[in-house]
């Protein structure tokens, strides 16, 4: 009979390493919320054309979904301390340089670079938060609280930045960075322990140009295809993007040292878990765009009350995710997933029905308490399941499907919704439909400039059409997501729970569909205090 050993627990310093970890996830979260906000100064002060307005809000996004999977390998190789390090330090050099840009393409070049230090910080610290919590219960509860920071952005993003927009110039948005980057610098080598792969050779330049090659496309296509409609450069772009991602896994394969080591997919678990996630991401996060788009354009909220409407989804997954942990000792992961998902497709139907900014509130923040046991558990067993070796590549692989999943759910979800509201707008107009009214904010924009009593009836139709759109995507996501709920269940329910650590030392590894964990393992690990 084995002996298993119980993973050591974590000690006070690595809690408070914890909290250093938390605060770029925090800011790297209002960093996407508050540029939104600064978007008109930034029009009205250094007048970049259409197409450099477009790559000043889009290039971040790009560079960071492309570098995720080498930034994670790379984090492997040289060590993930040191990568995060260098990344803080480059994030807040770009920060301060995007605050004093005084043109657009300086400003892009700012944007750009943040988008690259941004790819080293997400996996960079969720791999070591994997390394630093061994024991699944706490490290669950440490994902849970890293994942907390990252939605609480989402609504002190707009407060924060509309404050600051209120009193400063629009530079100022981006020097919140600043002091955070300071303080994980100064107190990161502190509290934070080195870890990188033993043995780890170098990374394979090939394989990096053909994911760069092979992502960026299909994001910008992706990206092109929510804002413009089915174009044929869009679609031209993730169809050769994706063709350059097949030449990427078929090159994975041959090496001895790959760029990505695709056996972590065949980990049912691993598999399970991230498919699960995207997906859900996919159906849920494009619903946070239409619905800050309601608050503010069909609403007619001023960015700081919009902001506010978010709190309570903010509270409701903050809270979810701290208790995820909790419950999946109780029960096994699945159920308690499945169980949020009912919550969250509760409040898809809320707003599937909603006539008002109440209900918006109520159906958001229901399905943000739905998606946390979601998130915080999914992350969980993605980063348990993987060898300690390869953990840097298993956050990376999560991010960026994360990303890839939240950019079809806009593409497809989005364009469900915009043709609903042309569809409304042309029958609910008396005449013409005006040109440049094709989104809400177009029409908002083309209101500005009609008669008030045009006005009005174009922006009351347009409010109307924007909201039946809003409620048929809901509804369409809210059935999809039952059908993740089914997935969920057959795929990860011989997940046990969180029991005691001396019985459970990862408790998706234990299964005995689990080969990856050893058979990954080509060097042995090395930690450095």
């Amino acid at each position: 009979m084995t002996t298993m050993t119980a993973p050591a627990q974590a000690t006070r310093r690595e809690w408070a390493g914890l909290a250093v970890l938390a605060l770029p996830t925090l800011l790297v979260s209002v960093d996407t919320f508050v540029l939104l906000l600064a978007l008109p100064q930034i029009s009205e002060h250094l007048h970049p054309s259409s197409t450099q307005l477009l790559w000043i809000s889009d290039i971040y996004s790009f560079l960071l979904a492309g570098f995720l999977v080498t930034m994670g390998t790379l984090g492997d190789r040289i060590g993930r301390r040191r990568l995060l390090l260098i990344g803080a330090a480059a994030f807040g050099l770009a920060s301060v340089l995007a605050a004093y840009a005084p043109n657009p393409a300086l400003l892009i070049a700012a944007r750009a670079l943040l988008g690259l230090a941004g790819a080293t910080l997400s996996p960079s610290t969720l791999a070591l938060i994997a390394n630093m919590f061994r024991d699944p219960r706490q490290r669950a509860v440490a994902i849970g609280v890293w994942m907390a920071c990252f939605m609480s952005g989402a609504a002190i993003g707009p407060i924060v930045g509309g404050v600051l927009l209120e009193r400063f110039w629009w530079g100022s948005v981006f020097l919140l960075a600043v002091p955070v980057m300071a303080l994980l610098l100064t107190a990161g080598p502190l509290l934070l322990p080195e870890y990188r792969a033993g043995g780890a050779g170098g990374v394979d330049l090939v394989s990096v140009a053909l994911s760069l090659a092979g992502i960026l496309p299909v994001v910008y296509g992706i990206t092109g295809l929510a804002r413009a409609g089915w174009q044929a450069g869009y679609v031209a772009a993730v169809a050769a993007g994706a063709a350059l991602l097949v030449a990427f896994v078929r090159r994975q394969r041959r090496l001895p040292e790959p760029l990505l080591d695709l056996r972590l997919l065949a980990n049912r678990t691993f598999t399970a878990a991230m498919s699960g996630l995207t997906l859900s991401t996919m159906l849920t996060g494009a619903m946070m765009l239409f619905i800050t788009q309601y608050f503010q354009l069909a609403a007619g909220l001023s960015p700081v009350r919009a902001g506010l409407c978010m709190v309570p989804a903010a509270v409701a997954m903050t809270a979810s995710s701290l208790a995820s942990p909790r419950l999946a000792r109780l029960t096994r992961p699945a159920y308690v997933i499945a169980t949020g998902l009912v919550v969250a497709i509760a409040g898809l139907v809320t707003i599937g029905q909603a006539d008002g900014s109440a209900l918006v509130i109520a159906g958001w923040a229901l399905i943000t308490l739905g998606s946390g046991p979601m998130v915080t558990l999914s992350v969980d067993l993605v980063m348990g399941t993987a060898p300690a070796e390869k953990a840097g590549s298993a956050a990376a692989l999560n991010e960026t499907s994360g990303q890839l999943g939240f950019a079809l759910g806009v593409a497809a979800l989005g364009s469900v919704g915009i043709a609903v509201y042309r569809a409304r707008l042309s029958a609910a107009m008396p005449g013409r439909v005006p040109a440049g009214a094709d989104t809400l904010g177009g029409a908002t924009a083309v209101a500005r400039n009609l008669p008030r009593e045009a006005a009005a009836v174009l922006l009351h139709a347009a409010r109307s059409a924007f909201t039946a759109g809003m409620h048929t995507t809901a509804t369409i996501s809210a059935v999809l997501l039952a059908g993740v709920i089914v997935m969920v269940i057959a795929l990860l329910r011989h997940v046990r729970p969180y029991g005691p650590a001396d019985d459970s030392a990862g408790s998706a590894a234990l299964e005995p569909s689990h080969p990856a964990a050893g058979e990954l393992s080509s060097a042995s690990p090395r930690s450095v205090a």
